[in-house]
């Protein structure tokens, strides 16, 4: 059973940050590229952002500039760093792995900002 554990999503202000992370076992995170998309009420999910296992770096328009992805190898663990949040950030926000017909995602953390 794969596991993508989710954490760090809340409630924050126009114009600030958040930091999510996910953590999932070695075997996975070491060649599977990971990935962070989002879904707003009533909109399809999109991708936000994605690293390959080689560091390749991959942004959807929206957050470029202002969102970034990482990974830390020795933790198995990938973050995505939101700074200038907007208002139209706000979505559910899920971890996702991907490596050929694999692919697997998280339960999901929801992202608010509001003043």
């Amino acid at each position: 059973q794969v596991q993508l554990v989710e954490s760090g999503g809340g409630l924050v202000q126009p114009g600030g940050s958040l930091r999510l992370s996910c953590a999932t076992s070695r075997s996975i995170f070491r060649i599977y590229t990971m990935g962070w998309y989002r879904q707003a009420p009533g909109k399809q999910r999109e991708l936000v952002a994605a690293i390959g296992s080689g560091g390749s770096t991959n942004y959807a328009d929206s957050v470029k500039g202002r969102f970034t992805i990482s990974r830390d190898n020795a933790k198995n663990t990938v973050y995505l760093q939101m700074n200038s949040l907007k208002p139209e950030d706000t979505a559910v926000y899920y971890c996702n792995a991907d490596f050929r017909q694999n692919n697997y995602w998280g339960q999901g953390t929801q992202v608010t900002v509001s003043s």
